[in-house]
């Protein structure tokens, strides 16, 4: 019998402690001593005498430790999304934080170091969609084709996509370490991705569709600051993406109360999407687009063969899609990419280019289908997870032997339209493969049903994407509708907008959250974070004097008198203004990275000054020559930074200075 979590938990609240009752038939107590920070763990209900506060809560998110103290993250809303072999699914909705210390909240807030990283915590916790299950038959972290059996549910889970494990750790520690303090019932495994399941039926017979995407806690982070790969073979925006499909022998009920397929007969298909697997990096400089570097470091063999070992033990042989442009700014990308797959030169790792500007030119994206061609035999080699459990309860009939691994640039727009062209290619031939459709027909001629195949598509591409680039997807009116529209061309030039946005002024917290929540970065107890701005006044002032000279433009174009009664003729503030204006936009764009909203906890400042082998498109934004940094350096950085989440995430690390280049 799989094992359960506690699915509801009595948060007692006292000035001494912090208690978590488990809800269920053999009730049991998850004590934390405020005092001592000390954990244990008793049978039976045992709240303290004396409380201030109790509340039910759904789920232990994990204790995070900051500056000032740990907190207590635990899970106060959720959400039933669905219904999965019969294991309920839940998103988290809302959640609370409360200090582990004693010190008011007040207080703790009172340090700006430990206010800004609560505030990372926090919007990390409200800006990312997290699904979970408290056990059964279905684990949300693995794919269809490797559910394990009665292990505990923080072990089965798949590492990867045990997005909060950094934060359960102390919990997996005291379990794994001690014969007398069992924690695994309060271990909640949650998922960061995209989960969609809809009920509907299709020539007559219920069935239930499904898309999740499941996202890497390695090497996490934003469009920008977090490209390529690390020593360990983790590469940026990695996500499994399964399509599922559920359907039962029998087919009794109508459509109207077709909420209950169990799922006897069971298929799935799976795909990866993940950053070209070199040492490469896109800076900042508040320029549309961003300096493309690529370093040649001495340790990217050894990476890429890392990177691919791991992914073929997951999922076999690898089927690389590259869609980066073959000309123009992406092409050194594309170059590094050949050249690196040249040299490992592993006969289990399969190369396709696919131009896809070219071939799609036009918005004709349907031809897309010439790349599904010339795939074909590969496709079918590869075969899907295929399990009729009532004719084999506990073996599938088929696996899937291998995966299509996708990627462009950003591993988001053109790896959607693939992506899905590949899913309703598979999907085709596993309902043929039932009956459900005859040899010669397709979901096309199905359109309710296509309309749903292609709405959870797209909706799977907009959370992706916005997990990475800040946004939803672009060219989603195509994976919507079958088709490009202006309307959706004009919504992609509003999404590319956006994008420069957030990438250049605000994604430099959101990858410090990334990197607090995943423990690629841990706080030292006590210790200063030293954030300060180094710039010099100069950097600082010339935004304000480009807003100053924007407001006197403005003031002698609404009050032309006021302006010469008070100030100077309005001939002469305009010529002034517009002085100030160009200098400082000029002074702004040359020192462009300095007014880049970099991130203040791991810093990249190895990868802004690295001048080894390698490519670089320019140095835009960069007036100055800094200083020449060894190949070491950058590979003692990634090195650092990916040890710190697979080897050491109980480790702790020193707090850094601002990421912030320092320019002028």
């Amino acid at each position: 019998m799989p094992q359960q979590l506690h699915s509801e938990l009595r948060l007692i609240i006292a000035n001494d402690s912090y208690t978590l009752i488990g809800d269920s038939e053999k009730p049991e107590s998850l004590h934390i001593d405020r005092t001592t920070n000390a954990i244990s763990i008793s049978a039976g209900a045992n709240p303290p005498a004396k409380f201030e506060k109790e509340q039910v809560v759904y789920g232990l998110f994990g204790i995070v430790s900051l500056l000032r103290s740990d907190y207590l993250v635990v899970i106060t809303k959720r959400k039933k999304v669905a219904t999965v072999l019969q294991t309920p699914i839940y998103s988290a909705t809302d959640f609370s934080v409360f200090p582990i210390e004693r010190s008011t909240t007040v207080a703790l807030l009172g340090q700006p170091d430990e206010a800004y990283l609560l505030g990372l915590l926090k919007s990390h916790l409200y800006s990312a969609p997290f699904y979970f299950t408290y056990g059964g038959a279905y684990d949300v972290t693995m794919r269809l084709q490797e559910q394990k059996g009665d292990a505990a549910v923080w072990e089965k889970a798949d590492d990867r996509f045990f997005w909060n494990k950094h934060l359960q750790r102390r919990l997996i520690d005291i379990t794994t370490s001690s014969t007398d303090k069992d924690c695994k019932r309060f271990i909640l495994p949650v998922m960061f991705g995209f989960l969609e399941f809809k009920q509907t039926s299709l020539n007559g017979r219920s069935l239930l569709f499904g898309l999740i995407s499941r996202r890497s806690r390695y090497r996490a982070g934003t469009r920008y600051f977090s490209r390529g790969i690390d020593r360990e073979g983790n590469v940026s925006n990695f996500n499994e993406t399964e399509q599922i499909l559920l359907l039962d022998t029998q087919n009794e009920k109508s459509v109207a109360s077709a909420g209950s397929v169990k799922g006897e007969i069971r298929f799935a298909y799976t795909q990866t999407r993940g950053s070209v697997p070199v040492y490469w990096a896109e800076i900042n400089n508040l320029r549309y687009k961003p300096d493309l570097k690529i370093m040649e470091l001495s340790n990217t063999a050894e990476s890429l063969q890392r990177h691919f070992d791991a992914q073929i033990s997951h999922y076999g042989d690898q089927y690389l899609v590259n869609l980066v442009n073959k000309s123009g700014y992406e092409k050194p990308v594309k170059e590094a990419y050949e050249r690196a797959l040249d040299g490992m030169g592993n006969p289990r790792v399969h190369y396709t280019y696919f131009d896809f500007h070219h071939e799609c030119k036009g918005l004709r994206f349907d031809r897309v289908s010439v790349l599904i061609d010339s795939l074909d035999e590969e496709l079918k080699r590869q075969g899907y997870f295929h399990h009729d459990t009532t004719t084999s309860p506990s073996r599938p009939q088929v696996t899937q032997t291998s995966v299509v691994r996708t990627n462009c640039m950003d591993c988001l727009d053109r790896t959607n339209v693939v992506q899905s062209a590949l899913g309703k290619w598979v999907l085709n031939n596993q309902l043929r493969s039932l009956g459900v459709l005859s040899t010669k027909e397709s979901i096309d001629e199905h359109p309710a049903f296509l309309s749903l195949f292609r709405s959870v598509w797209a909706d799977n591409a907009d959370v992706v994407s916005r997990a990475y680039s800040g946004t939803g997807a672009l060219k989603t009116d195509y994976t919507r509708t079958g088709k490009r529209s202006k309307e959706g061309a004009l919504q992609d030039g509003v999404n590319s907008v956006i994008r420069y946005i957030k990438n250049n002024y605000l994604d430099g917290p959101r990858q410090d959250a990334y990197d607090l929540v995943t423990g690629a970065w841990v706080p030292r107890k006590g210790q200063e974070g030293g954030w300060r701005d180094e710039r010099t006044v100069a950097v600082r002032l010339a935004p304000w004097i480009m807003l100053f000279s924007i407001f006197s433009l403005l003031l002698v174009l609404v009050a032309p008198q006021l302006v010469s009664d008070y100030l100077l003729s309005p001939r002469r503030l305009t010529l002034l203004s517009l002085l100030l204006l160009a200098l400082s936009f000029n002074y702004i764009t040359t020192r462009g990275i300095s007014y880049v909203s970099h991130p203040r906890l791991v810093l990249i400042d190895d990868v802004l000054n690295y001048a080894g082998k390698g490519y670089e498109s320019g140095r835009r934004g960069r007036p100055m020559k800094v200083a020449k940094v060894s190949v070491k350096s950058v590979e003692a950085q990634t090195m650092a930074k990916s040890r710190g989440m697979q080897r050491k995430e109980s480790s702790v690390l020193p707090l850094m200075g601002s990421g912030t280049a320092k320019q002028d």
